[in-house]
């Protein structure tokens, strides 16, 4: 059986679509799909929705060119709603913030707009941190440390590097009771300035995610 036998469209022919960033993990958007949307995204590997309002489909990203590339589809267990994973160009929301979930509820309030919003899952946090980092060689200020860290150049940045994984190795052997607090602090440090070498040899965060990643498949299929 197919997956348009097997998906449970509503009365009106639709399926709803949660969008979400491939790499970040943030929600982007939801919308509806009928069967021509779905084929069409499948087909083309860029979302295709139907509109409720003006019933016609509509092709994200035709007129303002923020496209959105599909990486994986998933339908939920009841087979009634759908996932997507995209890359996302530019931005997914028309008002212009990079998702339409902007607003946070506080108590019984709608916040204002906020581009934070909403916050990355704490697991792709390091996405968002390379993100900071890449925004401070653009813009570098003197008050940024990291700025000033890759304007020092690839020696500076080296020897921290080499002092934080130190630090990591000594915090490793500490005591039991300060063992856990000071290891968790030390890796941070690491990981931080192994982003800005990252950025400063003019790779990025997702290549590296990418080689882990192919790494895990290739085991895979030599256990299997």
């Amino acid at each position: 059986m197919g997956v348009f036998e097997e998906l449970r469209f509503d009365e009106h022919g639709l399926i709803p679509a949660v969008v979400q960033d491939a790499v970040t993990g943030k929600v982007l958007m939801v919308a509806y799909m009928n069967e021509e949307a779905l084929r069409k995204t499948l087909e083309t590997r860029t979302t295709w929705f139907y509109s409720r309002s003006r019933k016609t489909l509509w092709h994200k990203g035709e007129t303002s060119g923020h496209v959105q590339h599909v990486e994986r589809v998933y339908v939920d267990c009841d087979r009634d709603c759908l996932l997507v994973q995209v890359r996302q160009e530019g931005v997914a929301c028309h008002t212009g913030f990079f998702s339409c979930f902007h607003r946070m509820v506080e108590g019984t309030e709608i916040l204002e707009p906020r581009a934070s919003c909403p916050a990355s899952p704490l697991l792709a946090f390091l996405g968002d941190l390379f993100s900071i980092i890449e925004e401070r060689a653009k813009h570098p200020s003197p008050s940024s440390y990291t700025a000033r860290l890759l304007a020092e150049g690839k020696e500076k940045i080296l020897r921290k590097v080499a002092e934080e994984a130190t630090e990591v190795l000594l915090a490793a052997f500490e005591g039991e009771e300060t063992r856990r607090d000071h290891l968790r602090y030390e890796v941070a440090d690491l990981l931080y300035h192994l982003l800005v070498l990252l950025k400063h040899e003019g790779l990025t965060y997702v290549e590296v995610m990418e080689e882990l990643s192919s790494r895990h498949i290739k085991a895979q299929a030599t256990t299997s």
